[in-house]
């Protein structure tokens, strides 16, 4: 006992105290910040992935190639070829993918009700990639109606853009899809004709979609030649914001809706000033286990003589360092509940900020923090007792 009065001493005392709250002070700071880099990290994956947080599964993507200034007048470089398919379906984000067939014939408008005649051009996909459920979706070859899905964009623009500046009325969704605009569709002197019906209205393909069958049967009768390649594909992703597809994306000059894909910038961000906090912390923690290490040297250098002593009187070195370690594990404990239980305050008016914002995520720290904690204080007393084992071994 009496070694152990001879430590209370020394640590609250003289030059061995002020190392003592130096290596405590460093070490509360350094779990925080690794506690904050994990739950910033944990937090921003839940932002992402959490169902809370999800409007639908997965997000589709409009894939095509960039048009530079050598492409110009050269539309054969600007299609897929069968191998540039076979590499994208293979990669590890594409959870499917499809061609959008483009018509290989002219197509005409004409909107008697709007006033107006236009040029248009029609494209399709399979039906599990069209975000517009409706039972009016098919079409069989002698049906003389045929369905067509448009952009929400599209009406946007003709109501905000072409009928003010034409002083038209402006036109609701649900009046769009009683009107039916006469089809016109030809190719050299075979022109076909038919009513158009607009079932719905597309928040993920800016184009103007018909059936498949229907694009199958109007490309077979009406085009000339062998089938062209495609030039559009559509990907589904669960992931747009991964890094992995973005790079893909940029690395074989192929370009998609960057409102989709803005969060893999902002992921990037992220990692790098999480890594920066995380890399800190680590730091800083390393600079305390070494400040823990040379207090304990200090101690058990200065009282060398009285070690040596009680060694003699038949205290054994075993006995010597569990004293010495009971001194530091209330600290370890006070340090460990006081770092957790300021991040965890953190992260709870972290998520009420969010959730005002109608982003979501866990009031309290992810399992992830509570396992950092134990094993950065297991990792301190596991450091700790190797250094005064090493220092009483050598003046015993």
């Amino acid at each position: 006992m009496q070694f152990n009065e001879i430590l209370k001493k020394i640590i609250h005392t003289g030059v061995g105290r002020g190392r003592f709250w130096m290596a405590s002070i460093g070490l509360g700071i350094a779990m925080l910040l690794i506690l904050v880099a994990l739950q910033v990290h944990t937090n921003f994956n839940e932002l992402l992935y959490g169902s809370r947080n999800q409007n639908e599964r997965a997000d589709y993507l409009v894939v095509n190639k960039k048009i530079t200034n050598d492409m110009m007048g050269k539309p054969e470089l600007t299609v897929f070829k069968p191998e540039e398919l076979k590499d994208i379906a293979a990669q590890p984000f594409v959870e499917d993918f499809s061609i959008i067939t483009a018509a290989q014939y002219n197509v005409r408008l004409e909107a008697d009700q709007l006033g107006f005649s236009t040029l248009a051009f029609f494209e399709s996909v399979p039906d599990s990639f069209i975000d517009v459920q409706s039972t009016d979706w098919k079409w069989q070859e002698g049906q003389q109606i045929v369905p067509i899905i448009v952009p929400r964009d599209f009406t946007n623009m003709f109501n905000f853009g072409f009928a003010l500046g034409n002083n038209m009325p402006q036109f609701s969704e649900e009046t769009i899809k009683t009107l039916s605009p006469g089809i016109v569709v030809s190719q050299g002197m075979r022109t076909g004709r038919f009513l158009g019906r607009i079932v719905g209205f597309s928040d993920r393909i800016s184009t103007v979609l018909v059936p498949q069958s229907f694009m199958d049967w109007a490309n077979n009768i009406y085009s000339t030649g062998a089938a062209k390649a495609p030039s559009r594909i559509i990907v589904k992703t669960k992931d747009p914001s991964s890094t992995v597809l973005t790079n893909y994306l940029e690395e074989h000059k192929y370009v998609t809706d960057e409102e989709k894909t803005k969060y893999s910038k902002i992921r990037g961000i992220v990692q790098i000033i999480v890594s920066a906090v995380g890399f800190f912390g680590l730091v800083l923690l390393m600079f305390a286990l070494l400040v823990f290490s040379m207090f304990i040297q200090l101690v058990i250098e200065s009282y060398r003589n009285e070690i040596r002593l009680l060694i003699t009187l038949g205290a054994s070195p075993g006995q010597l360092q569990r004293y010495l370690l009971k001194q530091f594990i209330p600290m370890y404990l006070v340090t460990g509940v006081v770092a957790f239980v300021a991040i965890t305050g953190l992260q709870w008016w972290a998520s009420g900020l969010l959730a005002k914002r109608n982003m979501f995520v866990s009031e309290w720290p992810g399992i992830m923090s509570l396992v950092a904690t134990v094993a950065i204080l297991a990792l301190v007393y596991a450091v700790n007792w190797f250094a005064v084992r090493k220092h009483i071994a050598e003046h015993t």
